[in-house]
This record gives structure tokens, sequence and C-alpha cells, in this order.
């Protein structure tokens, strides 16, 4: 199992979640083998019944299980049956939430191509991860050695790539003081040492580690090094997408081809905005997108498509479209339904990348709501 969760950690790296929210394996044994994945939107107990119908040895589902501190996991209530239908069973739990709504192959992004939308970025650019910026001299013939040591304390990952250094030559020179005890000249001389200038990145959160690697390698007795915090920068990660339609099309049209891309639900798909609008430029927010209705204004959309918006700020969106023509038309979609789409996306990734897991998504329909009926009137007064 750890094989299996050390690539979704590589996808949707825990760091990236929410403050409040609970990612990472909720119940299993890294060592436990895993012949079948089960994907799934919630952990609730049909999720699990069919994961233990299906012999599935892993449950990897999009909300957690335990989101609110719990005291007990009495199987008594619904999440102690949870965890005890899972430990019986010998099935892990491991849960990517807000970890996996903003980077690339994420739920929005999943949502967005569900919906035909291309050329996409980010509606709300997350900041890249901060990096520093090391420089060091020492002599020549220790620069592998130092750069190895620096490597394995976490400096010089870039993207893909591992162990990235740019190096210069020159000379150093420096006199020890009384007291010092150099490992290359003597007391009270001038020495003049030909030198490389070492230049790597590392991560801002392993500058403790990467100093104290410096220190413990590097030949001198005070190694010279400069320590810089870079520009923060954005990175390809983010909240929501927006991107274009390949073709315009009339609100309308667009609705229900938003309808016919989403698994089918009990729940409705609500409108706002005027029918005929023409749609090209769409804003997506999988899950609750409440948070982003203001900036899908701001990016120039047509259209924004998300989930479990609030009254009054539909509202109030609505009134400046009075005035306003660039205000966008909303969608308002089902929530599991809407974050369901990135389950075939995470499906295709773990095909590729291990070819010993059967993985299959669960088309389970767990949105919570069993039934709706139009709201056709009758009523003698209108509701406030």
């Amino acid at each position: 199992m750890a094989d299996v969760v050390r690539l979704l950690d590589d996808w949707y790296p825990p760091r990236w979640a929410d403050s409040w929210d609970a990612v990472g394996t909720v119940v299993g044994e890294p060592d436990a083998p895993v012949r079948r994945a089960l994907l799934a939107v919630d952990p609730v107990q049909q999720i699990v019944d069919e994961a233990v119908a299906w012999d599935a040895d892993l449950l990897v589902t999009h909300h957690p299980l335990l989101l609110t501190p719990v005291h007990s996991v009495a199987a008594t209530t619904p999440k102690g049956r949870v965890v005890h239908t899972l430990v019986r069973q010998g099935i892990a739990l491991h849960v990517c939430h807000t970890n996996a709504d903003s980077p690339e192959g994420g739920v929005s992004e999943a949502m967005a191509a569900a919906l035909g939308v291309g050329g996409l970025e980010p509606l709300e650019p997350s900041p890249a991860d901060p990096l520093d910026k090391l420089t060091v001299f020492v002599p020549h013939d220790f620069v592998q050695q130092l750069v190895d040591a620096l490597a394995i304390a976490g400096a010089g990952a870039v993207g893909d790539y591992e162990r990235a250094m740019f190096v210069t030559s020159g000379t150093g020179t420096f006199r020890p003081r009384q007291g010092a005890q150099p490992s290359i000249g003597t007391v009270g001389a001038v020495e003049e040492v030909p030198e490389s200038r070492v230049e790597m990145v590392l991560p801002r959160p392993r500058r403790d580690a990467v100093v104290a690697a410096l220190r413990a390698t590097h030949p001198y007795e005070e190694p010279g090094f400069d320590l810089l915090e870079l520009a923060d920068t954005v990175s390809s990660r983010g909240s929501g997408r927006i991107g274009r339609l390949p073709e315009p099309a009339p609100l309308r049209e667009f609705a229900r081809r938003v309808v016919a891309a989403l698994p089918p639900t009990s729940s409705v798909a609500r409108i706002a905005g005027d029918p005929d609008r023409m749609v090209s430029t769409v804003a997506v927010c999988g899950g609750a997108g409440d948070f982003l209705l203001d900036r899908a204004h701001r990016s120039g959309a047509d259209v924004y498509v998300t989930s479990d918006l609030r009254h009054h700020p539909v509202s109030e969106l609505r009134e400046h479209a009075r005035d306003d023509p660039t205000v966008p038309a909303v969608i308002d979609v089902p929530h599991a339904a809407a974050e369901w789409t990135w389950l075939p996306v995470l499906a295709d990734r773990l095909a590729r990348a291990t070819t010993t897991v059967e993985v299959r998504v669960s088309r389970t329909i767990t949105d919570p709501w069993t039934d709706h009926l139009p709201m056709t009137g009758g009523a003698e007064r209108s509701p406030r």
C-alpha cells in the first residue's frame, strides 16, 4: 500500500491541503499488498460495502471520513461502522481532498475537461512553494562531495530533476587569525585558493537541514556562503479553472451539456442568467465554489459552474448583471457529481503508473438528496 500512497502523495502532496482539512491514510497497514483499488467521492457505508463485495484492498475517496474531531469510533455510529468494516475486512482508506483540488490533474481541472473546456489555467493561481537560493564557495576538489550532501538534504531539486546546480570558478582569499584552525593555509598568512562557486535552490522548509549539511561537509572551519529568499511566484496549480469552449454556445445549450457530462443524481442543476447568452469563456470550481464567485466575475468568464452557491451572493451577482453585461451567468450543479469527474482521471493515472493494481471507479450515487420536486407555485405568498 505504501507504494500506491507514495504515488498519490507525489501527485497530490498533503502539504497542499487546506489547514482545516484531514487528508492522508485513515486506515491501513503500509506493508499490506494492494491488488484492487476502488475510487469514490464519499467514504460512506454504501461505498465501503461495495469495496467489500468487490474484494478491494484499498479505498481512495475525495471526501474525508474524519473531517471533524471525534472521541469514539464505536460501531454504534455511522463513521465507527465504516472504520470497523474497513479494519475487519482488511481494506485501507486513503483521502485526497483539498490537496487534490488545485493541482494539474486535480478535481477542478478534471471537471473542466469533462465539460469540454480547453486552454485551462487556474482561476485563482496558488503561489509556488517558497524557495531559497544557496551560493557556497568551496575548493574545486570538494565540489562533488559537498553537492552530494546538499542534495541529500533537499537542495537542487527542480521539477523532475535533482542535484541541479551551477558552478563557476574563481579565487578565494583569506587570512586565518590567531585561534583559527584552518584546513588550508597557516595562521597569520594570506592564502589564495582556487575555489568553485556553487549555486543551488532549495525548498524554504529545508533551509536548516541544508545549512547543517553544508557545515558538516565543507572542508573549511568557517565556510563562506550566501542564502537568499527568492521572490514569490505563481504556480501551475490553483483554485478553480478557466478556459474556453471550442465554439461559442447559448447558455441554454451549454447547461444541457453540463448536465449530460455529469453522473446522474436526484438533485438538479440550477441556472442564473439569460438562456440565450452566448458562452465562450467558462470558469469552474469542483465542489463548493462560493469563495470564487467574485474571482469568476473579474476573470471575464461568461459562465461560472460550481456547487453549493448561496442565495444572497448569487442574488447580488444577478443584480449587478442589470447594469454590467460582463457579469457571468451561473450554473450550480450537485456537489458530488461535479467532483466525481476527477475519479476517472485518477483511475487512468493509477493504471498507467502501476500494472499490478486493478482500479475501479464507483458509480454508486452518494448525493445525499434522494428526490426533488419542481417549485411550480401554489403558495399564496412568495418566499422571502
